[in-house]
C-alpha cells in the first residue's frame, strides 16, 4: 500500500548580524523544505549563505521567503505599495536567494511569502496576482507554497504554477479560513501535543478546521512550523514522528507530484 505523502516546512535564515533567531541546524535535521529569508524582514548575506550551505548539507530543499521591506517589524506590518514596487521587491528577493544558491551548487525550488505580505495575499486578489506574476516571470517552474483556500493559492493555480496548499501547525483558524490574528489570545498553539491534535483534525477532515470547529474542505500538501517559536524544534520533531506513525511519507514539495 502506497503511503500518503506530506511535506513539513519551516522558515529559516531569520537571524540578522549578531542577533540570532531560531535553531536552524536542528530544524534542518527534521524538515523537508526550508523557506529562507531574503534580507527584507530578516536575514543578511552571511546568514543567507550559511543557511543555504547548511540546507544543502542536510539534503533539505530550499525556497525564497520574500516579505515587505520591514526589517524593524520583522515583516509583520502591513504596507501600502504599488503593484510595480511590490513586483520588483518580490522578484529582487527571489533573485538574491537564487543567485547565492546557484553559486553554492544548490537551487531554489519554491517561493513562500512571509508575514504581513502573505496575510495580505490571502485576502486580496490584486496582491496575490502581483506576487504570482513576479514568481512566474522569474521562473515558472518554481513551486508556490500558499495557504490553503487563499487568494494566493487560487492566483497561482490560475497562472499555471504548481501550487502546494499548506496549513499551520501552530496557528488557529477563523471560520473563513484565515489565521486568527496574533493580537488575539488564542492565535497561537504552543504545545507539541496540541499542535499534533490540530494537524491531525485537519488531515482527517480533509480541510481546515477552525477554532470553533468549522470544517472547510481543501487539499493539504504541506504543514508549517514557525521557526521562531520557543519550542519550534521540539514541535517539528513531534509532528514528524506522529505523521510517520500515522502512515505518512515525509517528502519535498517536488516529490508531492
Amino acid at each position: 500500500m502506497m503511503k500518503k505523502k506530506i511535506n513539513l516546512n519551516a522558515d529559516m535564515g531569520e537571524s540578522f548580524g549578531s542577533w540570532v533567531m531560531g535553531s536552524d541546524d536542528a530544524m534542518l535535521a527534521i524538515i523537508n523544505s526550508a523557506n529562507l529569508a531574503c534580507g527584507f524582514h530578516a536575514g543578511d548575506p552571511l546568514v543567507m549563505l550559511k543557511t543555504i550551505q547548511s540546507a544543502k548539507e542536510h539534503g533539505v530543499s530550499i525556497g525564497a521567503h520574500p516579505s515587505y521591506p520591514d526589517l524593524q517589524g520583522f515583516g509583520r506590518r502591513a504596507m501600502q505599495m504599488s503593484d510595480a514596487e511590490l513586483y520588483a521587491c518580490v522578484q529582487y528577493q527571489i533573485s538574491a536567494l537564487a543567485g547565492m544558491a546557484s553559486a553554492n551548487q544548490h537551487e531554489i525550488k519554491h517561493v513562500k511569502p512571509h508575514g504581513a505580505l502573505n496575510n495580505a495575499a490571502c485576502i486580496r486578489a490584486d496582491i496575490a496576482q502581483t506576487i504570482v506574476r513576479a514568481i512566474a516571470d522569474f521562473d515558472s517552474q518554481l513551486i508556490l507554497l500558499a495557504p490553503a483556500l487563499s487568494e494566493l493559492y487560487h492566483a497561482g493555480q490560475a497562472a499555471g504554477l504548481q501550487v502546494v496548499a499548506e496549513i499551520f501547525a501552530d496557528r488557529n483558524y477563523e471560520d473563513d479560513g484565515q489565521l486568527v490574528s496574533r493580537q488575539k489570545p488564542h492565535a497561537l498553539i504552543h504545545s507539541e501535543e496540541a499542535s499534533w491534535q490540530h494537524v491531525q483534525r485537519m488531515l482527517e477532515a480533509g480541510g481546515i478546521v477552525s477554532y470553533s470547529g468549522a470544517v472547510l474542505p481543501c487539499p493539504i500538501g504541506s504543514i508549517c512550523v514557525h521557526g521562531d517559536g520557543a519550542n519550534a524544534v521540539q514541535m517539528a520533531a513531534y509532528l514528524r514522528r506522529e505523521l510517520q506513525m500515522a502512515g505518512y511519507e515525509l517528502c519535498t514539495l517536488k516529490q508531492l507530484d
